[in-house]
């Protein structure tokens, strides 16, 4: 190796930001980016800078875990204040087409009385005008959508607002990272690096392939940086263990915590909604991490477009080695459902499969069938959401993520056209945070707490849960997606007890899986098994429990 060919350190966090706040899902498509800039972050920051000391007391109290509280030790207001004022000026584009989309409703609400909406075009906001089209449902009720690809092509796409900072983690614990602004730190490197841009996969591929250090600080621009020698601190000499391929006539399955689990045949990998702790000493807790991945991915699957299961914090530094990545088919131009194809071949990724309810695709050996997922979106016309159905083989699995069973008769009609699942994932986070916790920034009016409380992000509890092994009868179950793990923890904002309802009604759901002769557990941490391809009974041959 060369004197300045070298890796980059395990443990390096590539942390994605826009405009100084941790960026998910919904601050990459140009509506719900504007609404989450207007109305979750100036929001929060006009909050703390009149009330930080009430901030502090509050990120304290474990009741208002994940509430809209910025969590900073000491009193930061004079920062975010200057945060803000940049943010105005920054942002305006965005500030005003939430004005705007605010006018639009406004202007349906008032004018839109069930005769033609062609007369409301010339009065659409000005700068709203070839980006919507106006629409009635069945019933007479007014409404729009956008064209995402034109608003992409947009001033309002803000790709500069996009930076990636860099630090070393030696912990698995975290604050809650949405409602905190991520300020300047000695630590941490903030690298105006856009989510598409090719530096990031050439800085991921160096975990594994070493590289020229200099030569990489000269075509990032560090080379006179003011942090520079911390830049030099991510990178070593030592190389990680190399990643042993599954090579085996089984089915090999691992568990990476929450809803992340590794599908490996010797012949396909299949890697299942990204959520990956780092490589060291973070937790006490034994952990599968990237250095446990693959040199290459087949597909990616993701569930649906919440920030538990699309993180880019994983997804960035693995885009070199991802093949495909399947995704729900979007709806079209819906402010609550942005197309996730679109989302992602803005940032750099150009290989993604839609999927529709009842679609397959064939792999080698493999079969991936989009089946219906129900509830969990409070209510909300959400297209961009599957569970799976997997056949390897003769072996079957459905991963059911966060779906809540609501109608058991539906999946009658779905065993009847997929046929069994032999392995069912469920998860059970049976509370859920309301509807305004996610979804709030895009309501044009305030919904009423006690509609709000009655509309949330839960998944199923143990009677639905258990209509759907009545329907299945699986030999195992498993229940994951609960948040558990201390690496998931910053972006989901769960700590559970075991008086906690989700485990309460996950443990009643496993004893009585024992009862009946079904192998079942709650995942937490990692978790190995086996499992034979042909049809028969498909019970572990090896396991390993932390």
């Amino acid at each position: 190796m060369a004197n300045n060919s070298l890796y980059l350190k395990p443990n390096v966090v590539f942390e994605p930001l826009f405009d100084n706040w941790y960026a998910w899902a919904h601050l990459i498509p140009p509506v719900t980016a504007a609404l989450n800039v207007t109305h979750r972050h100036l929001k929060i920051m006009n909050s703390y800078i009149q009330a930080p000391l009430i901030h502090a007391a509050a990120v304290k109290n474990p009741k208002l875990l994940g509430g809209p509280f910025m969590d900073y030790e000491e009193n930061k207001a004079e920062e975010i204040r200057a945060l803000r004022e940049r943010t105005l000026e920054t942002q305006a584009e965005l500030i005003n087409l939430s004005q705007a989309i605010k006018d639009l409703h406004k202007l349906l609400k008032e004018h839109a009385k069930g005769y033609s909406l062609e007369p409301l075009y010339d009065k659409i906001p000005p700068i709203l005008k070839g980006y919507v089209e106006l629409l009635y449902d069945l019933n007479d009720n007014p409404s729009f959508r956008v064209y995402e690809f034109l608003l992409y092509k947009s001033r309002f796409y803000r790709k500069e607002s996009q930076s990636i900072a860099l630090w070393l983690t030696d912990s698995a614990s975290r604050s809650f990272c949405l409602s905190t602004a991520r300020l300047d730190m000695p630590d941490i490197l903030n690298m105006p690096l856009p989510f598409d841009n090719p530096l990031i996969d050439e800085l991921s591929r160096m975990k594994r392939a070493p590289a020229d250090l200099d030569d990489l600080i000269e075509r990032m621009g560090l080379k006179d940086h003011p942090k520079l020698a911390l830049f030099r601190s991510f990178f070593t000499t030592e190389a990680p263990a190399p990643y042993r391929r599954y090579e085996g006539d089984k089915i090999r399955m691992r568990y990476f915590g929450h809803a992340c689990i590794l599908i490996e045949t010797k012949d396909l990998s299949i890697l299942i909604d990204p959520l990956i702790s780092y490589y060291g000493n973070i937790s006490e807790i034994n952990h599968y991490s990237d250095l446990d991945l693959p040199e290459k991915i087949d597909y990616i699957l993701i569930t649906h477009n919440h920030q538990d299961h699309i993180l880019f914090e994983t997804l960035l530094p693995l885009r070199h080695k991802v093949r495909n990545i399947i995704v729900p088919k979007s709806g079209k131009g819906v402010l609550q459902d942005p197309n996730l194809k679109l989302m992602f071949n803005a940032i750099g990724f150009h290989n993604i499969l839609e999927l529709d309810e009842f679609e397959s695709i064939d792999l080698q050996g493999c079969q991936i069938t989009g089946i219906p997922f129900t509830g969990e979106h409070s209510d909300l016309d959400i297209k961009a959401k599957l569970c799976y159905h997997v056949t390897i083989g003769q072996f079957t699995m459905l991963f059911v993520a966060d779906s809540r069973i609501i109608s058991p008769q539906l999946y009658e009609f779905v065993h009847r056209e997929i046929g069994e699942a032999e392995v069912i994932f469920l998860g059970m986070e049976c509370d859920g945070a309301p509807l305004s916790w996610l979804y709030g920034p895009l309501l044009p009016e305030e919904i009423a707490r006690d509609k709000d409380n009655t509309r949330r992000l839960s998944g199923s509890n143990y009677e639905k849960g258990m209509h759907l092994i009545d329907e299945f009868n699986p030999k195992e179950v498993y229940v994951y997606a609960m948040g558990q793990e201390p690496w998931v923890e910053f972006i989901s904002s769960i700590k559970y007890t075991p008086e906690s309802n989700p485990i309460i009604a996950s443990d009643k759901l496993i004893e009585e899986c024992t009862r009946r002769g079904i192998l079942a557990e709650r995942f937490f941490g990692e978790k190995e098994l086996f499992y034979e391809k042909h049809p028969a009974p498909a019970l572990p041959c090896a396991e390993k429990i932390f």
